[in-house]
């Protein structure tokens, strides 16, 4: 597992790619070993992953009947969601990189991609953390929220566009495969795995 010192150069590195610094190549392992590693980011997101399930836990007993329960099988489907949203993308990036012609180029996008989450998991553990305490700022949270997305999109794109050079139409197709599938599925699983409120 990559330690702390290592996590913080990658984030360094994704932060220079972000800002269009090229040297930010130089602090990401993108070989193929790097790429296995990367998957490291999933452990690494956990913490922040558990605080928004516990936020999911309580906004689904809103709507549930007065003293009813939500057990260790909510805990296990939430990661289970967590798995895919996390694979599906990669392998439609996967099979697009293919059809493209720049297969040698996916692991920097699994490299890149995956230590992104580390950063973006911990804001919106953060945003679920306060979504948690009782408050009357409901919809500034939704505004910061909407940020937040809109921040990793930017950061998705910009580091593709490094990535991929000044090819938008390249860096678009791979944007919308890694983000757009997650979102359009998240619903859809929450209800067949059962841990959508109704």
């Amino acid at each position: 597992m990559p330690s702390y010192h290592e996590v913080r150069l990658y984030l360094n590195g994704l932060w220079l790619l972000i800002r269009g610094d090229a040297q930010g190549f130089r602090l990401l392992d993108i070989s193929d070993r790097g790429m296995m590693r990367s998957f490291w980011a999933f452990v690494w997101c956990l913490p922040a992953a558990a605080i928004s399930w516990l936020w999911w836990r309580a906004y689904l007993l809103e709507g549930m009947p007065a003293g009813a329960r939500v057990g260790g099988l909510f805990f296990v489907r939430m990661a289970m969601l967590e798995v895919f949203n996390w694979l599906v993308p990669l392998i439609l990036a996967g099979i697009l990189c293919a059809l493209l012609g720049i297969g040698r180029k996916f692991s920097a996008v699994v490299v890149s991609v995956n230590w992104l989450s580390v950063p973006f998991a911990y804001l919106y553990g953060l945003l679920s953390l306060r979504f948690l305490l009782p408050s009357s700022l409901d919809a500034l949270l939704a505004l910061i929220h909407f940020a937040l997305l809109i921040a990793m999109v930017v950061s998705v794109s910009r580091v593709m566009r490094m990535i991929c050079g000044p090819q938008p139409l390249m860096v678009t197709g791979l944007v919308l495969v890694l983000i757009v599938p997650g979102m359009l599925l998240t619903e859809a699983l929450q209800r067949f795995l059962g841990i959508y409120p109704f």
